[in-house]
């Protein structure tokens, strides 16, 4: 027995010497870092693990042990305790934080990203691809960027107005609009509220003002890629409504209740986004300030409410969707959980599982974040725009198209 406690001293004693020897030897910086050490112990079958260069918690694994389990797959850091993923975490960031500091995310873009407009905020595609509608800036003009020549042209220059939220492309072509039929610039963010927001109608000739449609609506509806109908939120509540031209001008009809957040069972703020295609039969939404706020989903034949996030204490606001309805686009901030000022663009499975795929990194960059994202009707770009920590939400700085084609093929191409 004296010989076992003696022979496992001489291998703890050893097992530290060679710990310290890592921790000497680690590397911490900007751009590269250790991210994990490992001591192997060939006679007992023992590994000896570290996270992030933090010697101060092990992870003992036993190599027989593994093997009897099967096939298995466990990321190093949910090994450790919280504390331990959570310095490293910090730690990562601050080095990131460190090496972006004064820099800016425009200043070397990933090839399948680039710029298109140097100002404008919450684009949104044409049916066919070719063209982008976006607003100049919150209660400004709407503008059109031709994608091939890059010219662009406004849309609202030929009549007075008092500004716009939101430019949103109808089916047949024409333009929703939101905005407010008075504007105070000593208090602007009133013409931003569903008090004084209503939705008009732009026809796509230009050939007059926009026609009112009656009603106010609550930051943006979300409109129908396939037929004239349209989803706002107001007072709590979603409706939707068809449009139609009757005499040539156009009015809502059939609207519907389909929604009011009393009946939810829990506390959020409503807004909705996407109708989900490609059959139109379910309006994803934002739960804001549910859980953090979460991607959720309304199936309106049946009234079913789905959380499709599921990360409490997780900033999830969809914004853009696949044409192929299995993904929408969410700015999130898992990756800091510091909120909406650094957000970034993900990918989000519409399928129950919550799996995410980060798509920008822009945020990295301190003082930046990406948002407001849009994919084309063909499922081979995103418009989306960059902003500045601060700005309010929905403001841009610039819009800019990611090719996914373009990105797909480098992510096989470095084998991930």
């Amino acid at each position: 027995g004296d010989h076992r406690d003696l022979h496992r001293l001489i291998r703890r004693q050893r097992q530290m010497c060679i710990r310290d020897s890592l921790d000497a030897v680690h590397v911490e910086g900007p751009e590269t870092n250790t991210l994990y050490s490992n001591i192997f112990d060939l006679r007992s079958g023992d590994i000896y693990l570290y996270h992030w260069h933090q010697f101060d918690e092990v992870v003992t694994l036993n190599v027989a042990e593994l093997l009897a389990k099967g096939s298995w797959v466990q990321k190093i850091a949910d090994a450790f305790s919280p504390q331990t993923d959570a310095r490293g975490l910090t730690e990562y960031m601050e080095h990131r934080e460190r090496s972006k500091a004064g820099k800016s995310p425009l200043d070397k873009l990933p090839p399948h990203i680039r710029r298109v407009t140097h100002f404008g905020q919450r684009a949104d595609f044409s049916h066919d691809g070719k063209r982008i509608l976006f607003l100049e800036k919150t209660f400004g003009d709407v503008y059109e960027v031709e994608l091939k020549t890059g010219i662009i042209r406004a849309m609202t220059h030929r009549y007075y107005h008092e500004g716009y939220t939101r430019a949103l492309y109808l089916a047949n072509g024409d333009i929703l609009l939101s905005g407010a039929r008075n504007f105070d610039a000593a208090e602007p963010l009133a013409s931003r509220s569903e008090k004084n927001a209503e939705l008009w109608v732009l026809k796509k000739d230009l050939s007059e003002p926009p026609a009112p449609l009656g009603e106010k609506c609550s930051e943006g509806p979300a409109v129908s890629r396939r037929r004239m109908h349209i989803v706002w939120t107001r007072g709590g509540a979603f409706y939707s409504a068809d449009i139609i031209y009757p005499g040539g001008t156009p009015k809502l009809t059939r609207k519907t209740k389909i929604l009011d957040k009393k009946d939810l069972p829990f506390e959020t703020g409503l807004e909705t986004q996407n109708l989900r295609p490609p059959d139109e039969r379910e309006l994803i939404f934002s739960a804001y300030g549910y859980q953090g706020t979460e991607v959720c989903g309304l199936d309106l034949r049946t009234g079913k409410v789905v959380n499709y996030s599921k990360a409490p204490n997780q900033y999830d606001e969809p914004e853009g969707i696949f044409p192929n309805g299995k993904h929408t686009l969410v700015e999130c901030d898992k990756h800091v959980r510091k909120g909406t000022q650094y957000i970034d663009l993900y990918k989000l499975a519409l399928d129950g599982t919550g799996r995410t795929e980060r798509m920008t990194f822009f945020s990295d960059y301190p003082g930046y974040k990406a948002s407001n994202p849009v994919v084309s009707d063909d499922g081979r770009y995103i418009a989306f725009q960059v902003a500045r920590t601060g700005d309010m939400a929905g403001v841009g700085r610039g819009i800019l198209i990611f090719d996914i084609e373009a990105y797909e093929k480098s992510k096989k191409s470095r084998g991930e």
